[in-house]
């Protein structure tokens, strides 16, 4: 906290009853996260651990490791199926058939041979002026999230970091769930930017006219007991390369949030050839606004590909002409495994993953764990070696998956249920749901975990894997940043399994990068979006090749 900040709640002292139902809700917390962690997980580390490992389970802990094993088996179960897709090009222009895609190939190219038999024509031009508003300011979550996504920092990682900027005072109170700022920051917002004296060129135009003052910013509804994190305006001096990374991150977003909006024009394009329909929209950036403060715009890898074009031609309806259409065979994906950025947005949204803002922070209501834990969950299931992570993908480990296939209470491990555990903690808070009453229900409920885990019969147990060594700094730690201490090496004793190895994976030999999918006929590489067009026919070379099998015959090709 700030100076002035201290002095201003001094002076503005409130009773000691007023925060009775907060001090009940922080109480009931304490008492059924250890009523719940301390006996479930005795029962299971006594009933399924072979004296081997405590099977740690947790009222967030053990649902966030069942979204990433349900994830797991989504990926493992899905079968890639083949679709077509009919495109024309036009005046360097790609125009999408509007009926969408194409199962059978047999439709697909019936219309191909309508469409190449006659002239494209325009039959319709639209546009349409709107607005695109800069981007909220941070919650602890969205910080992680976005460092992930740009930098590969963990949860843990970037906590520390806007932890230790927030402890020189250069940002505001991090562990906070709201990214609006209450109406007594406005007066003060003027101070703050004359204080960020590196982004002056970004500060300067804002500081000559008054300040705008949007809903999307300032709400004291959205602010219960702490704003989004902002900069205070000391200035930033001796900071380390990644606390400059989080601090430029939360500037630039404090700085945009008062820059005009982003006017855009989108233009959509229809088309015709015979009784086929075609269609491309374009967008234009009329005036960029806030999108100057973050300069050339990177793209986001975790965006879904977009049929959306740049600044069209100008078209004019009626006009027609040669063209040339194609028809492109694709296969459908199956879903992306967590990162820590996309399993931080579901620990928010109870396991819905979402995109948009408004109905992001209706389901936060229902999220599992707060803001200031969820970094901690995460490392909690590495430490257990629950899971594991190549690259920035999480997956889960044999130990993880058995054990959530071995739990039958589905409130021990269903994300949307403990969200509503949490929806009534929120509620204690606000004085409509009884504590004792919260407390009664836990207790029925471990007592049922308890009568039922005892009288399983089947006499199974959950395979105990090796922990993986300790995964290498991707980055070199600067200097003053706490580097975490590995783990020390057990010494194998006589009879100790062999830590399980990762098979080896096999790589596309063309783009070098994609991973092999099994199709209906053939294996093809992920990457076919972006253009790759490796392919082995299973007439070729066999179906239900294995991962090493597709190794061996990979390696053949590349020696052809």
């Amino acid at each position: 906290m700030t100076e002035e900040a201290i002095r201003e709640g001094f002076q503005h002292l409130k009773e000691q009853s007023d925060f009775t139902k907060l001090y009940e809700a922080g109480l009931s917390r304490a008492i059924g996260d250890w009523l719940l962690g301390m006996n479930a997980t005795r029962l299971y580390t006594l009933r399924y651990g072979q004296n081997r490992q405590v099977l740690s389970i947790g009222r967030v802990q053990t649902p966030t490791l069942a979204l990433i094993v349900n994830r797991q088996a989504e990926i493992d179960n899905f079968k890639p199926e083949p679709y077509w897709e009919l495109k024309t090009v036009y005046r360097n222009t790609t125009f999408s058939v509007t009926k969408g895609k194409f199962t059978k190939k047999e439709e697909g190219e019936a219309f191909l041979e309508i469409v190449r038999q006659k002239e494209f024509t325009v039959t319709d031009i639209s546009e349409k002026k709107g607005k695109e508003y800069a981007p909220r300011l941070f919650d602890l979550t969205s910080l992680q999230v976005e460092c992930n996504k740009k930098f590969a920092f963990t949860a843990d990682d970037t906590l520390k970091l806007i932890q230790s900027l927030y402890e020189k005072k250069v940002t505001t109170y991090p562990r906070v769930d709201t990214t609006f700022l209450s109406d007594d920051i406005y007066p003060k917002v003027p101070n703050t930017l004359n204080g960020l004296v590196d982004y002056i060129d970004l500060t300067a135009s804002l500081l000559k006219a008054k300040i705008r003052k949007d809903k999307r910013v300032f709400d004291n509804s959205k602010v219960t007991d702490h704003h989004a994190i902002i900069p205070t305006g000391v200035p930033a001096r001796n900071l380390t390369d990644n606390e400059r990374k989080v601090y430029d991150l939360v500037v630039r977003r404090f700085i945009a949030a008062f820059y005009p909006d982003c006017e855009i024009s989108t233009t959509t394009v229809l088309g015709k050839v015979d009784k086929v329909d075609f269609k491309v929209t374009g967008k234009q950036i009329l005036k960029p606004g806030w999108r100057v403060v973050f300069g050339a715009e990177q793209k986001d890898s975790d965006a879904e590909p977009s049929d959306e074009e740049g600044v069209l031609p100008d078209f004019i309806k009626g006009e027609s002409g040669p063209h040339k259409p194609t028809l492109g065979e694709k296969w459908t994906q199956p879903p992306k495994p967590y990162t820590e950025a996309t399993l931080l947005r579901a620990m928010e949204t109870a396991g819905k993953l979402v995109d948009n803002d408004e109905l992001r922070d209706a389901l936060k209501e229902n999220g599992i764990g707060r803001p200031s834990t969820r970094a901690a969950i995460i490392e909690t299931l590495f430490k257990r070696n629950y899971i594991r992570k190549e690259r920035k993908n999480l997956f889960p480990t044999a130990t993880g998956v058995e054990l959530i296939d071995t739990i039958q209470e589905e409130l021990l491990k269903s994300a949307e249920l403990t969200g509503l555990w949490e929806k009534k903690l929120r509620q204690i808070e606000r004085g409509t749901y009884e504590a004792r009453t919260f407390l009664e229900e836990l207790k029925l409920m471990v007592h049922q975990v308890v009568i039922n885990v005892l009288s399983d019969q089947t006499g199974r147990t959950i395979t105990i894997e090796q922990a993986a060594p300790e995964k290498p700094q991707t980055e070199k730690e600067p200097k003053g940043e706490k580097t975490r201490k590995p783990r020390a090496k057990k010494e194998k004793t006589a009879g100790q399994p062999e830590s399980t190895t990762v098979p080896v994976k096999p790589v596309c030999p063309i783009c070098k990068k994609g991973s092999i999918l099994r199709g209906k006929t053939a294996y093809g590489c992920s990457e076919y979006k972006d253009g790759c067009t490796f392919r082995m026919d299973y007439a070729t070379y066999g179906e239900g090749l294995s991962d090493e099998e597709l190794v061996k015959v990979i390696s053949g090709i590349r020696k052809d």
